[in-house]
Protein backbone atom coordinates (compact mmCIF):
# COMPACT_ATOMS: atom_id res chain seq x y z
CA UNK A 1 0.00 0.00 0.00
CA UNK A 2 1.52 3.15 -1.13
CA UNK A 3 1.46 6.10 1.93
CA UNK A 4 1.95 8.90 -1.01
CA UNK A 5 1.26 11.04 -4.18
CA UNK A 6 2.57 10.08 -7.45
CA UNK A 7 5.94 7.78 -7.77
CA UNK A 8 8.57 9.72 -6.59
CA UNK A 9 11.49 11.30 -9.29
CA UNK A 10 8.74 10.90 -11.79
CA UNK A 11 8.88 14.73 -12.83
CA UNK A 12 12.51 14.73 -12.75
CA UNK A 13 12.81 11.28 -14.72
CA UNK A 14 10.24 13.18 -17.51
CA UNK A 15 12.11 15.80 -17.80
CA UNK A 16 15.39 14.01 -18.21
CA UNK A 17 13.40 12.16 -21.10
CA UNK A 18 12.40 15.47 -23.31
CA UNK A 19 15.34 16.53 -22.58
CA UNK A 20 17.26 14.11 -24.28
CA UNK A 21 14.96 14.37 -27.44
CA UNK A 22 16.06 17.84 -28.22
CA UNK A 23 16.29 21.10 -25.96
CA UNK A 24 13.71 22.58 -24.09
CA UNK A 25 12.36 25.77 -22.01
CA UNK A 26 10.20 25.17 -18.81
CA UNK A 27 6.69 25.88 -20.49
CA UNK A 28 7.30 24.02 -23.46
CA UNK A 29 8.68 20.75 -20.94
CA UNK A 30 5.41 21.77 -19.06
CA UNK A 31 3.14 21.17 -22.06
CA UNK A 32 4.65 18.00 -23.52
CA UNK A 33 4.31 16.31 -20.14
CA UNK A 34 0.29 17.62 -20.04
CA UNK A 35 -0.07 15.96 -23.65
CA UNK A 36 1.88 12.60 -22.71
CA UNK A 37 -0.87 12.59 -20.05
CA UNK A 38 -3.59 12.66 -22.40
CA UNK A 39 -4.23 16.31 -21.26
CA UNK A 40 -5.28 14.69 -17.79
CA UNK A 41 -2.09 16.37 -15.67
CA UNK A 42 0.14 18.52 -16.13
CA UNK A 43 2.59 19.40 -13.16
CA UNK A 44 2.90 23.09 -11.94
CA UNK A 45 6.17 25.27 -13.04
CA UNK A 46 6.95 25.34 -9.51
CA UNK A 47 7.94 21.79 -10.22
CA UNK A 48 9.41 21.99 -13.32
CA UNK A 49 11.51 24.92 -12.92
CA UNK A 50 13.56 24.14 -9.48
CA UNK A 51 14.61 20.40 -11.50
CA UNK A 52 16.26 22.51 -14.40
CA UNK A 53 18.06 24.83 -11.85
CA UNK A 54 18.92 21.49 -9.97
CA UNK A 55 20.00 19.68 -12.75
CA UNK A 56 22.12 22.85 -14.24
CA UNK A 57 23.85 22.99 -10.69
CA UNK A 58 24.19 18.89 -10.96
CA UNK A 59 26.03 19.29 -14.45
CA UNK A 60 23.25 16.79 -15.75
CA UNK A 61 21.81 20.27 -17.87
CA UNK A 62 23.08 23.27 -19.74
CA UNK A 63 21.38 26.53 -20.46
CA UNK A 64 21.53 27.43 -24.04
CA UNK A 65 21.54 30.88 -25.62
CA UNK A 66 19.32 30.85 -28.59
CA UNK A 67 19.42 33.75 -31.69
CA UNK A 68 16.05 33.41 -32.21
CA UNK A 69 14.59 33.23 -28.57
CA UNK A 70 17.03 34.98 -27.17
CA UNK A 71 14.96 35.84 -23.62
CA UNK A 72 13.56 32.05 -23.10
CA UNK A 73 15.66 29.89 -20.69
CA UNK A 74 16.39 26.85 -22.92
CA UNK A 75 18.32 23.49 -21.38
CA UNK A 76 20.37 21.21 -22.92
CA UNK A 77 21.15 17.91 -22.01
CA UNK A 78 24.85 16.80 -21.24
CA UNK A 79 26.47 13.85 -21.40
CA UNK A 80 26.39 13.34 -17.65
CA UNK A 81 22.93 13.90 -17.68
CA UNK A 82 22.45 11.09 -20.32
CA UNK A 83 24.38 9.16 -18.08
CA UNK A 84 21.81 10.23 -15.05
CA UNK A 85 19.05 9.19 -17.46
CA UNK A 86 20.91 5.85 -18.68
CA UNK A 87 20.22 5.08 -14.63
CA UNK A 88 17.30 6.11 -13.93
CA UNK A 89 15.79 4.22 -17.02
CA UNK A 90 17.10 1.25 -15.11
CA UNK A 91 15.63 1.90 -11.85
CA UNK A 92 12.20 2.86 -13.30
CA UNK A 93 11.17 -0.74 -13.76
CA UNK A 94 10.62 -0.73 -9.66
CA UNK A 95 8.06 2.25 -10.67
CA UNK A 96 5.47 0.07 -12.40
CA UNK A 97 4.15 -1.38 -9.49
CA UNK A 98 3.91 2.38 -7.67
CA UNK A 99 1.85 3.68 -11.23
CA UNK A 100 -0.88 0.67 -10.58
CA UNK A 101 -1.15 1.47 -6.66
CA UNK A 102 -1.59 5.21 -7.55
CA UNK A 103 -4.12 4.69 -10.67
CA UNK A 104 -6.28 1.98 -8.63
CA UNK A 105 -5.75 4.38 -5.92
CA UNK A 106 -7.58 7.69 -7.02
CA UNK A 107 -10.58 4.74 -8.40
CA UNK A 108 -10.72 2.95 -5.38
CA UNK A 109 -11.62 6.64 -3.71
CA UNK A 110 -13.74 7.82 -6.24
CA UNK A 111 -15.62 4.90 -6.23
CA UNK A 112 -16.34 4.64 -2.59
CA UNK A 113 -17.43 8.71 -3.15
CA UNK A 114 -20.11 7.39 -5.11
CA UNK A 115 -21.24 4.50 -2.78
CA UNK A 116 -20.14 5.10 0.60
CA UNK A 117 -23.02 6.26 2.77
CA UNK A 118 -19.72 8.05 4.82
CA UNK A 119 -19.60 10.73 1.99
CA UNK A 120 -22.45 12.77 0.90
CA UNK A 121 -21.48 14.66 -1.96
CA UNK A 122 -24.07 16.72 -3.60
CA UNK A 123 -24.76 16.52 -7.74
CA UNK A 124 -24.98 19.86 -9.25
CA UNK A 125 -26.37 19.03 -13.00
CA UNK A 126 -23.44 19.63 -15.70
CA UNK A 127 -20.50 18.66 -13.58
CA UNK A 128 -18.89 15.81 -13.13
CA UNK A 129 -20.21 13.29 -10.62
CA UNK A 130 -19.47 10.60 -8.18
CA UNK A 131 -22.04 8.37 -9.32
CA UNK A 132 -22.15 4.94 -11.66
CA UNK A 133 -22.13 6.70 -14.66
CA UNK A 134 -18.87 8.34 -15.03
CA UNK A 135 -17.51 5.66 -13.04
CA UNK A 136 -18.17 3.79 -15.93
CA UNK A 137 -16.73 6.67 -18.66
CA UNK A 138 -13.87 6.39 -16.44
CA UNK A 139 -13.30 2.70 -17.11
CA UNK A 140 -13.70 2.52 -20.79
CA UNK A 141 -11.40 5.58 -21.30
CA UNK A 142 -9.16 3.14 -19.40
CA UNK A 143 -9.75 0.47 -21.84
CA UNK A 144 -10.04 2.61 -24.67
CA UNK A 145 -6.34 4.10 -24.57
CA UNK A 146 -5.33 0.26 -23.39
CA UNK A 147 -6.37 -0.66 -27.13
CA UNK A 148 -4.66 2.65 -28.61
CA UNK A 149 -1.37 2.54 -27.16
CA UNK A 150 -0.97 -1.36 -27.44
CA UNK A 151 -2.86 -1.95 -30.80
CA UNK A 152 -5.28 -4.62 -29.39
CA UNK A 153 -8.82 -5.48 -28.55
CA UNK A 154 -9.11 -5.01 -24.47
CA UNK A 155 -10.74 -8.33 -23.09
CA UNK A 156 -12.01 -8.63 -19.29
CA UNK A 157 -9.04 -10.53 -17.02
CA UNK A 158 -11.24 -12.98 -14.97
CA UNK A 159 -8.78 -13.25 -12.61
CA UNK A 160 -8.31 -12.28 -8.42
CA UNK A 161 -5.07 -9.81 -8.06
CA UNK A 162 -3.03 -13.02 -6.76
CA UNK A 163 -3.94 -15.12 -9.08
CA UNK A 164 -2.78 -12.05 -12.28
CA UNK A 165 0.48 -11.90 -10.15
CA UNK A 166 1.23 -15.93 -10.27
CA UNK A 167 0.79 -15.81 -13.85
CA UNK A 168 2.94 -12.93 -14.38
CA UNK A 169 5.70 -14.27 -11.60
CA UNK A 170 4.72 -10.92 -9.66
CA UNK A 171 6.08 -11.90 -6.02
CA UNK A 172 3.61 -10.03 -3.91
CA UNK A 173 4.85 -10.92 -0.07
CA UNK A 174 1.91 -12.90 1.90
CA UNK A 175 0.33 -10.96 4.80
CA UNK A 176 0.48 -7.41 3.05
CA UNK A 177 -1.94 -5.49 3.71
CA UNK A 178 -3.68 -5.79 0.62
CA UNK A 179 -4.06 -9.93 1.08
CA UNK A 180 -5.22 -10.04 4.83
CA UNK A 181 -8.24 -7.05 3.94
CA UNK A 182 -9.36 -9.74 0.81
CA UNK A 183 -8.95 -12.63 2.97
CA UNK A 184 -11.17 -10.88 5.63
CA UNK A 185 -13.93 -10.32 3.25
CA UNK A 186 -13.77 -13.35 1.88
CA UNK A 187 -14.24 -14.91 5.70
CA UNK A 188 -16.80 -12.24 6.19
CA UNK A 189 -18.79 -13.12 3.44
CA UNK A 190 -18.57 -16.47 4.16
CA UNK A 191 -20.01 -15.72 7.99
CA UNK A 192 -22.97 -13.84 6.21
CA UNK A 193 -23.65 -16.33 3.66
CA UNK A 194 -24.21 -19.29 6.64
CA UNK A 195 -25.92 -16.67 8.08
CA UNK A 196 -28.80 -16.78 5.85
CA UNK A 197 -28.89 -20.01 5.41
Amino acid sequence: MRKSGPPKGLIAYLVLELLEEKPRYGYEILKEIGALSGGHWEPSYGSVYPILYKFEEEGWAERIEREDEPDRKYFELTDAGREELADRRESCTEKARDFADVILGYFHVYAAFSTDERFDIPDHDGEWQFDEAFSEWIVEQVARHHERYFETTFERLEATPEEFDARHGIGRASGTDDARDREGERDQEREDSAAES
